[in-house]
């Protein structure tokens, strides 16, 4: 591979831009907190990237120690990236960073696409401190998250047998797999005021605009609130 372009600045920002600060690399980490992908997943949830430059993206994320590359056993037998332990720890990076463009994210363009999934590090920021499996039905869809949830990733062999697993996906597209702490129901506006940081996600359930259904702790916290 070439060598990586640097900013040669002995800062620990500047050592961090260079491996993540070229256009589409965080979200492409955005889209691996998901849990492992097929590139052709990636592309698809990935509106405007050219497959040029998501696989020298993906190169270059692999090289730099922030994904992994491994084959699906049969029936699948596809090659999957999936994030590190180190490109796991982005997580509260992208978080920081979504707060951040709360104010810029304004109303949504024509020219906007969206992804029921893309709700998700927002909806995780308004459940902060809270712990529990959390499906979401939007108009768009429905995804899970896993509130207080660490990523999953591989960070070295175990007995021979591939990578140890952390907590597990922090989200995923679809619903929740077994029974969920809640479920919470809402459009899609209310959840782009969430996501905006305009209404308070426990606001949103008093007024009726999200409908927390399930006997989990979780639901009943916050239905209570």
């Amino acid at each position: 591979m070439p060598p990586r372009r640097s900013y040669d600045q002995y800062c620990s920002a500047a050592r961090a831009l260079d491996s993540v600060g070229d256009r589409w690399t965080l979200l492409i980490v955005r889209e691996l907190l998901a849990g492992p992908r097929r590139y052709t997943d990636l592309h698809a949830d990935l509106p405007g990237v050219s497959t040029d430059v998501l696989a020298s993206r993906l190169r270059d994320m692999e090289r730099d120690g922030l994904t992994t590359r491994r084959r699906l056993p049969p029936p699948g037998a596809a090659h999957v990236y999936e994030l590190t332990e180190r490109g796991g720890a982005l997580l509260p990076v992208l978080q920081a960073l979504g707060a951040w463009g709360e104010a810029a994210l304004g109303e949504r363009r024509p020219t906007d696409a969206v992804r029921a999934h893309w709700f998700a590090l927002p909806l995780l920021r308004a459940l902060d401190g809270e712990t529990g499996l959390v499906e979401v039905r939007l108009d768009e869809g429905v995804f899970h998250l896993r509130a207080g949830a660490s990523p999953a990733h591989g960070i070295g062999p175990a007995d021979g047998d591939g990578p140890v697993r952390s907590d597990g996906p922090v989200y995923g597209d679809g619903p929740a797999g077994g029974e969920p702490d809640a479920v919470l129901s809402l459009d899609t506006d209310t959840c782009t005021a969430v996501s905006r940081g305009e209404l308070a996600l426990t606001d949103a359930v008093r007024a009726g605009r999200v409908v927390v259904t399930g006997d989990g702790p979780l639901a009943k916290r916050l239905r209570e609130a």
